[in-house]
């Protein structure tokens, strides 16, 4: 592998995410996908997709993968960086193709078909830590995609949750994929996750892989992370944290456009309140307007609420936030 051409030189990123990104085609026409002749090109990754949020968020984000040496690697490589985020740890793999996914789009649901087995990013391996800069970053954002990709991106997983870590903050983020895992044992996302400082996961993945949603009973499971946030699809999200009692925020009610890539965006929103220090309540918070701006549009990634917006609905009483639903058109008062 070699290093990337676009890379290019600049301020060390705050967080570094570390995972596979793909060339992702969505219907630019309505109809059944198989009467669909015209297809949008974009990039969606789990990683890359917190990493293109952030910057907007006002945190420096770093994005290292593995792409073949091929337009669609190019493609997204250039995308990526163009939404301020530190490509300078791509590598290009000469003889593995850039992997790719299509995807049907609807409120509903999004059927997703991947196409990434032998991907460039499935032969990254442990030989990648020794050549990462972590000079500067804050917190390492990783996911439980990543090892389900091949044994090497797995030793490559522990590796990054292995190394002497100081005052660096590891983020794992479950984003258990049962068709990644199929043949492959998936216990090992409880060991992963228990070697972080946060972890996110939602309740429905959290029961298949440690047999429970519930926060409090999964908090007994992983008593290591010092932070633990379960999700609950639109009813809202837990924080558990230190001896703290845990605590629930619900989500925003949104007309919901397209639900993929929801759960990167609140990643995103969450981690960089929580790098600012927020409270509790606000990092929840900040998660959920930061998955509400995504979940307004087909993209996996949104353009950000107006700050004053989120400023207003970050501060505002349990009844104030109950009353509003994101629309198309704006906040919309119930």
């Amino acid at each position: 592998m070699t290093s990337s051409p676009t890379a290019s030189p600049g301020i060390p990123p705050e967080v570094l995410c570390i995972g596979e990104s793909m060339a992702l085609f969505v219907p630019a026409e309505p109809g059944p996908p198989d009467e669909v002749r015209t297809w949008l090109r974009t990039v969606g990754g789990a990683e890359s997709n917190v990493a293109c949020h952030l910057p907007a968020l006002g945190v420096r984000s770093g994005w290292v993968s593995a792409v073949g040496d091929d337009p669609f690697g190019r493609a997204l490589v250039r995308e990526i960086a163009a939404a301020g985020v530190d490509v300078r740890g791509v590598v290009v793999d000469p003889t593995r193709p850039t992997g790719l996914y299509v995807k049907e789009s609807g409120a509903g649901g999004s059927p997703v078909r991947y196409y990434r087995t032998g991907s460039a990013a499935s032969g990254m391996g442990p030989e990648l830590v020794s050549t990462l800069d972590f000079s500067g970053v804050r917190v390492l954002h990783l996911s439980g995609i990543t090892p389900a990709l091949s044994d090497s991106c797995l030793a490559l997983v522990r590796a990054l949750l292995d190394r002497p870590r100081g005052d660096l903050l590891v983020s794992f983020d479950v984003n258990h994929r049962p068709a990644l895992w199929t043949g492959r044992d998936q216990s090992v996302l409880a060991e992963l996750a228990g070697k972080a400082d946060l972890v996110l996961t939602g309740d429905d993945e959290a029961e298949r892989v440690w047999g429970t949603g519930d926060p409090a009973e999964l908090r007994a499971l992983l008593p290591g992370p010092r932070t633990l946030v379960v999700k609950h699809g639109e009813r809202g999200a837990t924080l558990v944290e230190g001896a703290a009692e845990p605590l629930f925020s619900p989500a925003l009610r949104v007309d919901v456009v397209e639900p993929v890539g929801a759960g990167d965006a609140f990643a995103a929103g969450f981690l960089a309140a929580t790098l600012r220090g927020a409270d509790p309540l606000t990092r929840l918070r900040r998660g959920h307007l930061q998955a509400a701006a995504t979940l307004l549009t087909q993209d996996d990634v949104g353009v950000p609420l107006a700050e004053a917006v989120v400023t207003e609905l970050v501060r505002a009483d349990a009844d104030s936030w109950g009353s509003v639903r994101l629309t198309g058109e704006g906040v919309v008062a119930t």
